[in-house]
């Protein structure tokens, strides 16, 4: 069998920074000449309609999974959620992750957390902000907000939590600057943007003037795992996104957001069971 040949990327540390350095200088280019407006006005002050609110445990715990970069994580992720708390996109305005969370070094207080490069996990700094963008993505998703860029990763990076699960639990994916998460605004009222920590938990909401006509959920169905030929495990999942009427309670409609196909980055030891077919 003819070995794959790697990409420049994957020869060495060396060239993956070069390529990292490429892409970031590409990105700034690119957002030079846009004409993306960001919104700039922050209000302590929470707007009186709730429109979607999530949230979940930083803190992984489990074989395998190192504490110390769970926690870090917290912190990179507490700091992230402090730059955009609040925010107000205005109708016509653009939410982009990286222009509020800004470069995660040392230098701007970012610690090591986990990262994939190159399909695996290891410790980068700013490690961990991947959950920041998918709670928000989650926000997102139940609301007619309009998502312009979403990049995803493995939906398996550690166990479900006990209880029910959610759909697009760890399945948004951001990398500086380029590997970005973005969504406008093209309704006709203000959205704010709440994100904030209570001990080690994260935090947060979507929230409007008034209500808005329809309601929107997300579906998951035919959840399982499944060991494939590589010898791997991967989780596999059809999950929908379905508008529903406030007046009449009745589905809109209904789309398929994403044909989940996730290789599973935890032990397989703590894989239910019962969810392998």
């Amino acid at each position: 069998m003819e070995k794959k040949k790697k990409l420049f990327c994957e020869i060495s540390p060396f060239t993956y920074a070069i390529s990292l350095q490429k892409e970031i200088l590409k990105r700034k280019l690119k957002n030079f000449l846009g004409k993306e407006k960001y919104p700039t006005k922050k209000r302590e002050e929470r707007l009186p309609v709730l429109i979607s609110r999530h949230g979940n445990n930083m803190i992984k715990r489990g074989p395998g999974i190192d504490l110390r970069l769970q926690e870090n994580k917290a912190d990179n992720i507490r700091l992230a959620c402090s730059k955009m708390n609040g925010l107000i996109i205005s109708p016509g305005e653009s939410f982009s992750f990286w222009h509020y969370v800004g470069k995660t070094s040392k230098k701007n207080g970012f610690s090591e957390g986990r990262v994939i490069i190159n399909g695996k996990l290891v410790s980068g700094v700013g490690g961990g902000l991947c959950n920041l963008a998918n709670t928000i993505n989650l926000l997102v998703m139940e609301s007619p907000l309009t998502i312009t860029e979403i990049h995803h990763h493995s939906d398996a990076l550690a166990p479900d939590p006990e209880g029910k699960r959610v759909p697009y639990s760890a399945g948004t994916s951001v990398n500086y600057n380029f590997i970005d998460y973005r969504f406008r605004n093209d309704t006709d009222q203000p959205v704010q943007l709440c994100t904030w920590c209570e001990g080690d938990s994260l935090c947060a909401e979507l929230r409007t003037t008034k209500e808005y006509p329809n309601t929107y959920r997300l579906v998951e169905e035919g959840h399982h795992f499944h060991k494939e030929d590589n010898g791997k495990f991967y989780r596999v999942s059809k999950i929908y996104r379905e508008t529903v009427s406030r007046a009449t309670g009745e589905v809109v409609s209904r789309e398929l957001n994403w044909n989940n196909h996730s290789e599973v980055m935890f032990d397989y030891s703590l894989i239910p069971q019962e969810q392998i077919r």
